[in-house]
Formats: C-alpha cells, sequence, structure tokens
C-alpha cells in the first residue's frame, strides 16, 4: 500500500489517537508556491506522525467582486495539484462548484470539497459520489447541523460512503460568524469522520470594500476547542506570505506558525484520550 492509500485510510479509522489535516493555500497560485508550501507541510506532518490532504482550490468561483483573483486557469491548476500529489507521495483536495467539473477534477486529485454555499446542491453531490473519490462536504454558513444528514445522505445513497462533514461556522448578524461546537458532536453521530475548518470559520464576509476580512488570530482557539470536543480533522489554509496570498489571505495562518500549533493540538489530543 502505498502512502497516499494509507492516509486515505486514515481519514476513515476509527479510534485512531491522530487526527488528520487537510492544508494548503486558499488558491493554486503557481506550481513554484504550491511545491514550497507541499514540501514544508509533508516535512512538518510526517515528523508529527499527523496524515495530510494537501489543499488548492484550482478556481475561486465565489468571489465579492469581479476583479478578484479566481485562478491560473483550470486545467493548469489541476495539473499542478496532480503533480504535488505524485512528487510528495501525498493526497490533494480541491473544491469543485458544478455537477460537470466532478468528473474533470477528479482526475488529478483524492478528495472532492463541495463548498459550504453549495452543500444543499443535489446534482453537485451525485456527481462527486459517483467519481468514487472521497467526499468532504462542507456545512453551510446558514444550516443546522442536522441539515447535514440530508447532504451525506445524496453521496451515500449514490453508492459512495466516502464522506467527511466539515464545520466552518454560523453567520449571525451581517460580517461575522460564530462556531457552535456541539455540530461537531452532532455531525459525528451520523457515522462519518468530521473536519473543522480552523481558518474560514474566522472570516468576517461582507466587507464593505468586497475583501473578506478575518481574525487570524483566534486560529488556535478555535483548533483546540475543536480537537477537545473530538474533531476527526483539521481544515486549514496557509501561506508563507498570507499579506501577499491572492485569495483569502486575511483568515490564513503562516506557514512558519503551523508546526507549532500542531504540537500543541497533539498535546490536547492525548489529554483527552
Amino acid at each position: 500500500m502505498d502512502k497516499r492509500t494509507s492516509v486515505i485510510n486514515d481519514l476513515f479509522s476509527s479510534g485512531s489517537e491522530r487526527f488528520f489535516v487537510l492544508a494548503g493555500p486558499c488558491a493554486i497560485e503557481s506550481k513554484e508556491l504550491s511545491f514550497e508550501i507541499a514540501e514544508q507541510l509533508v516535512d512538518i506532518t510526517d515528523r508529527l506522525g499527523i496524515p495530510l490532504v494537501f489543499k488548492g482550490s484550482y478556481r475561486k468561483a465565489n468571489r465579492s467582486r469581479l476583479d478578484s483573483f479566481t485562478g491560473i486557469g483550470d486545467a493548469k491548476a489541476l495539473q499542478i495539484l496532480a503533480e504535488v500529489g505524485e512528487k510528495y507521495n501525498v493526497p490533494t483536495v480541491t473544491d469543485i462548484h458544478e455537477a460537470h467539473e466532478a468528473e474533470m477534477a477528479a482526475e488529478h486529485v483524492d478528495v472532492l470539497q463541495i463548498p459550504a454555499f453549495l452543500f444543499r446542491q443535489t446534482n453537485l453531490l451525485v456527481a462527486a459520489a459517483k467519481t468514487n473519490k472521497v467526499v468532504n462536504i462542507k456545512k453551510g454558513q446558514f444550516a443546522s447541523a442536522s441539515a447535514m444528514q440530508f447532504a451525506l445522505d445524496k453521496v451515500v445513497q449514490s453508492g459512495n460512503e466516502k464522506v467527511l462533514l466539515t464545520e466552518r461556522g454560523n453567520m449571525f448578524g451581517y460580517g461575522d460568524l460564530i462556531v457552535d461546537y456541539r455540530n461537531i458532536t452532532e455531525m459525528r453521530a451520523m457515522g462519518k469522520p468530521v473536519v473543522m475548518d480552523i481558518t474560514h470559520s474566522l472570516q468576517q464576509p461582507n466587507s464593505s470594500s468586497g475583501v473578506t476580512g478575518g481574525k487570524p488570530e483566534l486560529i488556535e482557539t478555535i483548533a483546540k476547542a475543536a480537537i477537545a470536543v473530538g474533531a476527526d480533522g483539521l481544515f486549514i489554509e496557509t501561506h508563507p506570505n498570507p499579506s501577499e496570498a491572492k485569495s483569502d489571505g486575511a483568515n490564513m495562518l503562516p506557514l512558519d506558525q503551523l508546526e507549532a500549533l500542531l504540537v500543541k493540538l497533539l498535546a490536547v489530543r492525548k489529554a483527552i484520550l
């Protein structure tokens, strides 16, 4: 069994002392940057014994402004994700936005991610399921945890049991998100691994500038609480220079802070077992 297959199996292993991480830049900006981030992520997680899935969006379809960065081209970005997976022997994950994208993306990555705003889209969920790839469903900011059962059922009833469920906060008011940690417990009761998105849950959307803000200084707080209540995995967007990132830099974790955070989280995990 190769490392990529082993990591995918680890995502669904019950009772593991290890949590897993889906980590990488918000968007694929270039091959050089993707390889730089992947190399550091692999080094850190290998030393700490944490299963890693490399994350990068090949296209950002949900942008506030027409002039916002959306990507470097679908084919080019997907090829970079495929090359990261091959070079570093690590599974990869990317978002898809419409049903016809599922098969295209599945040729290059191991996990297909359903964005939070789209988690009710039946055709999208069914198309992702039929690729037989792992499907990571993000809970909508507008939905309760119980609503995820119906999204999960659409994938399972389409013949795919390999599903992850991701919590990313709920929107209250006009420009902030609140994390209700009961959601993690409720979704875990559905029998699938639950991931906490520790960066998007700190977004501050709908700003007057049309550029999403964030509170990255609270990433550690969100992550510790998630591990403490039993999250199986963490979703982390990270970048060497978040201020220079072309997408969602305001809520990303600086890459040089990742290892120290993971060490603390391993200690939390050990303490609760």
